[in-house]
């Protein structure tokens, strides 16, 4: 497997060398809305410390990922009364895996609507008030 690139995207939005979104941050999570969402409300959970994917992960780092990854799904689907949680998490180029900072995507979901097309960059200010619903539903 491939080492950990301490330039990639995520790893320049936790050293706040490009902006992000964030909708809840505690000492070893930051959690952020998709600028490509595929949902209203779609956010990623990282971890702050370096890890390509599930794969190379301790398990310190996937029990802090996965705690908050419930907590933002559960404030998600209340936020935007969904129906249900999609959660998403790739390993690798061959798994889908775009960007090699350990991640799970958390998409709101509602009955008979299907998820956007990936890679379509979504309207900032509709984002940044999804994002306002989102830490509203944690407090």
């Amino acid at each position: 497997m491939a080492s950990y690139d301490p330039d990639n995207i995520f790893a320049k939005i936790l050293r706040g060398e490009i902006p992000s979104e964030t909708v809840y941050e505690d000492d070893a999570t930051l959690a952020f809305m998709d600028i490509m969402p595929r949902s209203d409300g779609h956010l990623l959970v990282i971890p702050k410390t370096p890890c390509r994917n599930t794969l190379d992960a301790t398990p310190d780092q996937l029990c802090a990922v996965i705690k908050t990854v419930q907590k933002l799904a559960l404030a998600a689907k209340s936020a935007f009364d969904a129906d249900g949680v999609t959660i998403q998490q790739f390993n690798e180029a061959a798994g889908g895996q775009e960007v090699f900072h350990l991640h799970f995507h958390v998409l709101p979901r509602h009955e008979g609507l299907p998820l956007r097309p990936a890679g379509n960059m979504g309207d900032m200010a509709a984002i940044k008030a999804h994002a306002e619903k989102i830490r509203q539903a944690i407090a």
